[in-house]
Parts: C-alpha cells; sequence; structure tokens
C-alpha cells in the first residue's frame, strides 16, 4: 500500500482505491476493490491494530473482498442492491450523513452523497482537512451517472451542499487522480448541470451491456444516460 499522508494507505487495484486508516485504538478500511485481495494481510503490513470495514457505497469493483469480513459499515440506502444484486454478505452497521467513527484521537465523520448511488458517501478526516473515498468527486476519471441507480439531479445537489462546507480542503477519490483540490467541485457542478441543460454534446458508448453517452466536461467525464433523468 502506498502512504498518503500520516497513518493513511492506498492500493490500488485497477483502478480503484482500497483505503486504510489508523488511530490510537483500531484502523479502518475504506472498500475492498474489485479482484478480491486479501485485505488482512495488507493491513497487517502496516499495523497490529483490530480493524474494521466500511464501503463508501455497493458498486461491484468496492465490494470484492468484503465477504473477509463478519460486519461492515454501509448506508442503509445501499442494503438492498447490495443484498439482492451484489449477493453481499456480512451484518451491516447502518452509517448516516453526521455519524463519527473515531479510531482513537482520529475522528472520521460520514458525508452521505446521494446521485451516484442512493448511499454514496465519503468520509471527512476532520484532523487532517480531507476527504476520502467515494466515486462522486474525480478528476481525469469516468463518473459513472448511467443506470437505475444513478440520479443526476441528486448528484448536483449533493456536490452544492459539499461545497458550502469549509472544513476540508483536499480529496483523495477512489478513482483517477490520487489527491484532487476542491476546487474541483463547483467545475463538477458545473459539468452536470450543463449536460442537463443540453449544452454539451455526448458520445454514444457502450459497457456491461448498456448503451449510454459520455459527456466531456473538461475536469472529467460523466458516463450518462438521459432517459434516466
Amino acid at each position: 500500500m502506498k502512504q498518503l499522508y500520516e497513518n493513511t494507505w492506498a492500493e490500488l487495484d485497477v483502478g480503484v482505491r482500497i483505503f486504510l486508516l489508523t488511530g490510537r485504538d483500531k484502523a479502518l478500511v475504506i472498500d475492498t476493490g474489485m479482484n478480491g485481495l486479501d485485505i488482512h494481510a495488507l493491513v497487517a503490513t502496516h499495523t497490529s491494530l483490530p480493524h474494521q470495514l466500511l464501503n463508501t457505497h455497493a458498486d461491484r469493483d468496492h465490494i470484492a473482498s468484503n465477504s473477509q469480513f463478519d460486519a461492515l459499515y454501509m448506508h442503509p440506502s445501499e442494503a438492498a442492491f447490495y443484498r439482492n444484486s451484489q449477493n453481499g454478505t456480512g451484518t451491516l452497521m447502518p452509517v448516516f450523513d453526521g455519524d463519527v467513527i473515531d479510531l482513537g484521537g482520529r475522528e472520521l465523520e460520514i458525508i452521505h452523497l446521494p446521485g451516484h448511488t442512493p448511499g454514496s458517501i465519503t468520509v471527512l478526516d476532520r484532523q487532517n482537512r480531507c476527504l476520502i473515498g467515494g466515486d462522486p468527486i474525480q478528476e481525469d476519471g469516468e463518473i459513472f451517472m448511467f443506470g437505475p441507480q444513478r440520479d443526476m439531479d441528486a448528484y448536483i445537489a449533493s456536490l452544492e451542499r459539499l461545497s458550502r462546507r469549509d472544513d476540508f480542503d483536499w480529496i483523495y477519490p477512489s478513482h483517477a487522480k490520487e489527491k484532487v483540490s476542491r476546487d474541483v467541485i463547483p467545475l463538477l457542478i458545473d459539468g452536470a448541470k450543463r449536460i442537463l441543460a443540453g449544452e454539451i454534446e455526448g458520445k454514444t458508448a457502450k459497457r456491461f451491456g448498456r448503451t449510454f453517452c459520455v459527456f466531456d466536461v473538461g475536469v472529467a467525464r460523466f458516463l450518462y444516460e438521459p432517459k434516466y433523468d
């Protein structure tokens, strides 16, 4: 795992990051990737503290090694998709917007960002003034907004609410560029609004058996299926 900053690491698993954060008393794993890596072995290279799992959402590229954990934190809006569509295992421990997970001298706040999925979250590392994990904020990457789980209006509302906070400066996304300034947020909001307004021309593409459009907004590319708007 690569160290991002003090007591914080990330493993890049075919384009998606698995994060490890440690405190005085315990550690937290954020997401488990898409290739079924041995998460406990990854953790053991950096700490012997007891560790728990939190999922930013239930898309398959974030949950491949969830079965290695008996329980996990997840927003309850992801539960039905996780259980019914992804055959997810483990006891779900619900987390809601504003909840705090204390690792011992290190408080992590849950921020709910619906839009990419109904229960998408990111984690605010209060002490270090940064957000860790999640798909809604990326730079030079692809933001998946096609399919019935996605909602562009909710996405915009989530980022607008996030932009009003003054307690973070940097984002460590799950995909694409490793470290992103908060300055990217208004650019993503503007791009999403321009897509809805028909001001950007999309290019037809197909993936996972679905047809959608790719909208390049400069800072990132939105993979969007307008019929689900």
